[in-house]
């Protein structure tokens, strides 16, 4: 693609990367096939052609966003099935990252809308808040139909029936390895997350220390910055991310860490993109350093796996799936269960991770099946199932009734969003793929399963 962006505009570093990326698309057009919006609605200006047309007619300009740019880039989900599918390697992340970035700063957006976001940017990220917000949110569901707009009526109607317990497994602390450690991992536990579900990390440390791994939570990480970060609030996002960088370099120059583990994979493509964010910021060194080991905790599962497994027939499916002591005590596992892998945007488009859960869910025991168009969002993606509710609806919709058809057990995720979203009308449970692996390999039965809060097994603690 030709562009025209004058020297003086190309000093711009963001302009800069802009233009690098503006120029690799050829226009061919095969992001509109697995575009999910463009499916739904079927207007080019809602697939990443015509958005990037928008993108480049905006910053070449040097115009202030209108109307049409911005409702059709706020429709973008950034779920990057166009970036899985571009032959040319259009970087379409970072594109539409800067242009949500220039919309922020010079687009007046309806006083509704600025009110939505300045509400969720402060709640979302901070657990106790978040919690405080689920709970008037538990009140209020009942009159959610009556909610004059449909983001507030999406907001109740997303709202758990029950708030887990708080987990003090989340607080700064180490956990201890079962028998030789093997790796020295720090876990991100997020933020959403510790208020939505708490059941994810304790099963994480579990499987990891299980494993030979020891687990730190470190000092003064939290939200990774994702949330604010996809909304154009680029000095709020930077300013939660930044405090994960130097609590983790923290442990990278104290102890030393083998990984970054994260459970949640929205989190792990954008803790994966730190060094491309800070690169022209003093703690761009640290931010690579960063990215550089931040592992989805699939990758972390593989690694260890093949460090042990050095026989090439395939294990029982009665041992641990690291290949570890298999005298552990484990929990009994039907291995007929049939599990219907929903394979989360931000894993597989994002991080390109395709295979890892699949293949640990199988050596576990269990049957994985996967729904027609795995390729496809399932509409949460971040706030946009709060801020596009119409369109998130249609795409959960499809997601599910595909999940169904499958006439799964139970269905797993790598993603405190998509089982959120799943969960909310699935009718059938939806847990974490880390929770049935840990399972398998002697942890608890996930609560989905068993309707209740089943805190199984102390975690040893270094301190």
């Amino acid at each position: 693609m030709q562009t025209t962006f004058t020297p003086e505009q190309l000093k711009n570093p963001a302009i800069r990367r802009s233009n690098e990326i503006l120029r690799a698309c050829v226009h061919c057009g095969f992001c509109t096939a697995t575009c999910p919006t463009y499916q739904v609605l079927g207007d080019e200006l809602d697939s990443p052609r015509g958005r990037i047309y928008l993108i480049k007619d905006m910053l070449e300009n040097d115009r202030d966003p209108d109307v049409k740019t911005v409702k059709h880039i706020d429709r973008c989900l950034s779920c990057l099935a166009c970036m899985t599918t571009c032959p040319s390697g259009v970087h379409y992340m970072h594109l539409v990252d800067h242009a949500r970035d220039y919309i922020e700063q010079r687009y007046k957006r309806p006083f509704s809308d600025r009110a939505l976001r300045w509400v969720l940017a402060r709640i979302l990220p901070y657990p106790t808040r978040f919690r405080l917000a689920l709970l008037g949110a538990k009140i209020g569901r009942p009159f959610a139909r009556l909610m004059p707009d449909a983001r507030l009526k999406a907001m109740l109607e997303m709202a758990p029936k029950t708030i887990p317990p708080v987990s003090r497994n989340d607080d700064p602390q180490s956990f201890a390895p079962q028998g030789a450690r093997k790796k020295r991992v720090a876990l991100m536990t997020g933020c959403a997350q510790k208020a939505l579900n708490t059941d994810i990390n304790d099963a994480t440390i579990r499987l990891l220390t299980r494993l030979g791994c020891e687990v730190v939570v470190a000092e003064g990480a939290g939200c990774c910055g994702a949330l604010t970060h996809h909304m154009g609030k680029t000095r709020e996002s930077h300013a939660t991310a930044a405090k994960n960088i130097k609590a983790w370099c923290a442990e990278i120059d104290g102890q030393g860490l083998d990984a970054i583990v994260i459970n949640t994979s929205g989190c792990g493509t954008t803790v994966k993109d730190y060094g491309h964010m800070f690169r022209n910021e003093p703690l761009a060194a640290d931010a690579a350093r960063v990215s550089a080991i931040a592992q989805d905790v699939s990758e972390v599962l593989i690694a260890l796996k093949q460090a042990e497994d050095t026989s090439p027939a395939p294990r029982p499916a009665k041992d641990n799936i690291a290949g570890t002591d298999a005298t552990l005590p484990h929990a009994p596992v039907d291995h007929g269960m049939v599990v219907a892998y929903h394979a989360a945007c931000s894993l597989q488009h994002g991080q390109q991770i395709k295979t890892y859960p699949k293949d640990l869910l199988r050596q576990a025991g269990f049957t994985v099946v996967e729904p027609a168009d795995p390729h496809l969002c399932c509409g949460s993606a971040g706030t946009y199932n709060l801020m596009q509710p119409e369109i998130s609806k249609q795409l959960k919709d499809r997601k599910i009734k595909t999940l169904k058809a499958k006439n799964p057990d139970v269905i797993a995720a790598g993603n405190i969003g998509c089982m959120m979203q799943i969960g909310s009308a699935a009718g059938i449970p939806v847990v974490h793929t880390v929770e049935l692996l840990d399972w398998a390999s002697g942890g608890p039965k996930p609560p989905a399963l068993t309707g209740t809060h089943d805190p199984k097994g102390e975690i040893p603690k270094l301190r």
